[in-house]
């Protein structure tokens, strides 16, 4: 089985790009990859989907021990024919920016995976080398099995891959050519959305042609074929109870494994749309609003009344709910869009959000309760992340969340039936899942 974390020595270097190629050409070519995550991020995941049409899942040191990580990777790679796991930022970057944890390295020496360093090699030839012979000194065991050129023409490729094997001892398998027609656009929280794109599908296309004509397919097999991970069998019970699950433009910000989870407790998922639906599903017993976009959707999200509505007096009546970062947002008064311009949310928090133009308490950080509440019990710390350039007249105080620098600063809403809060929550390997279906069952049986 081909196994590999695709990295790179920074952001920038074209990862999801070239993730998408290869994902794309190992497709061509039978072996029904699948595709991890390295980290937090929830729009590469997006790009992998539309490659497979299958999840891609988040593999994350921060959010999960080694063993959780080890089995889900295990368990998601069973039945492919290859796994590509896309680091993120730099190899060796991990929490707070200054460690190595939660680093794509880290990932790749749990796994006990090798790495496929992505190189741009734009401004620089021989400096390259020094700059590769860096990073295989800098960690031992480094995982360094290959390098892949990316925006490289196959001439420089030719002149450059005899010098990088003689000065690193790394094997170069080839390259991906400059492909000004296959870029992904970005703005403010990274990548467009896969869903955003209309060409996608034409983009995956020209980069898998251009990945099968230059790559060194043999050799990148000879480098990273290894047996396929054990996966313990894993059983979904029959559901209990339905939960509704936002899921739109709006609100796309969820974890495959989060849901997963849930499945796993009993939970039947309904998907709904804050912007099209008008009201929420039939029978749910729990409501979970995901992060996602609504600043950019704000006008179309205000303008949909009766689901507004349907929201606050469910919520207010009780109904177990979770709403995260644009989640807690849409639960707030008022939000801001894109220009300034507030427009009225569901009202059920006394927050406004407002735009500020910049990321916000961004990164890891340790979530501890000040008292029980649905998902949390008084004194108990969970990983979480935050990653957005909205905030709130109104974050909460439920929560004290603390980086590893030693901020602190207080946020959340928490009560028997309610989680509000910015922070991201990654639910698998933690009691959060079986809480949420509990309360949603509790909440079927007393108003039923």
């Amino acid at each position: 089985m081909l196994q590999l974390v695709l990295a790179a020595p920074r952001s920038g270097s074209g990862k999801t790009t070239a993730a998408c190629a290869l994902l794309a050409a190992l497709t061509a070519r039978g072996l029904t990859p699948c595709a991890f995550k390295s980290g937090p991020d929830y729009i590469d995941p997006m790009f992998h989907r539309a490659v497979l049409g299958v999840e891609s899942h988040n593999l994350d040191l921060f959010f999960s021990a080694p063993q959780i990580a080890r089995a889900l990777y295990a368990r998601h790679a069973a039945g492919h024919g290859a796994a590509v796991v896309e680091g993120a930022m730099g190899y060796y970057d991990g929490l707070g920016g200054v460690t190595d944890t939660a680093s794509a390295w880290q990932l790749a020496d749990t796994l006990d995976l090798p790495a496929l360093l992505v190189v741009r090699p734009k401004g620089a030839s021989l400096t390259l080398a020094a700059e590769l012979r860096g990073l295989t000194a800098f960690r031992t065991p480094h995982h360094i099995a290959g390098i892949l050129l990316n925006d490289c023409t196959q001439g420089l490729c030719a002149l450059l891959k005899p010098m990088l094997e003689k000065e690193t001892g790394l094997p170069v398998v080839g390259c991906l050519p400059p492909l000004p027609e296959a870029v992904i656009e970005s703005r403010h929280l990274g990548l467009k959305t896969a869903a955003e794109i209309d060409d996608l599908q034409h983009k995956i296309q020209l980069l898998s042609d251009a990945a099968q004509q230059t790559i060194d397919w043999p050799l990148l097999h000879t480098l990273f074929d290894r047996p396929a991970p054990a996966a313990a069998p894993c059983t979904v019970p029959p559901p209990r109870v339905r939960l509704a699950v936002a899921r739109d433009a709006a609100f796309c910000f969820t974890y495959a494994e989060t849901l997963e989870a849930l499945r796993e407790n009993g939970a039947e998922l309904c998907f709904f749309s804050p912007l099209a639906d008008t009201a929420l599903p039939d029978n749910i017993g729990g409501l979970y609003l995901p992060g996602g976009y609504p600043e950019l959707y704000a006008a179309r999200l205000a303008a949909n009344a009766p689901l507004r509505a349907a929201v606050k007096s469910a919520v207010q009546g009780g109904l177990p709910t979770v709403a995260e970062c644009g989640g807690f947002l849409y639960l707030g008064r008022t939000l801001q869009d894109a220009d300034g311009t507030p427009h009225p949310m569901a009202g059920v928090l006394p927050g406004q959000g407002f735009k500020v133009g910049r990321l916000v308490r961004f990164g890891y950080a340790r979530l501890t309760a000040r008292a029980d509440s649905m998902l949390f019990r008084a004194g108990e710390t969970l990983p979480v992340h935050e990653f957005h350039h909205w905030d709130s007249t109104e974050n909460g105080d439920a929560f004290t969340a603390a980086k590893a620098n030693g901020r602190q600063w207080a946020c959340g809403f928490a009560n028997a039936s309610l989680y509000a809060g910015f922070p991201h929550l990654y639910w698998a390997g933690t009691p959060l899942p079986k809480r949420f279906a509990a309360a949603a069952e509790h909440y079927i049986k007393e108003t039923s």
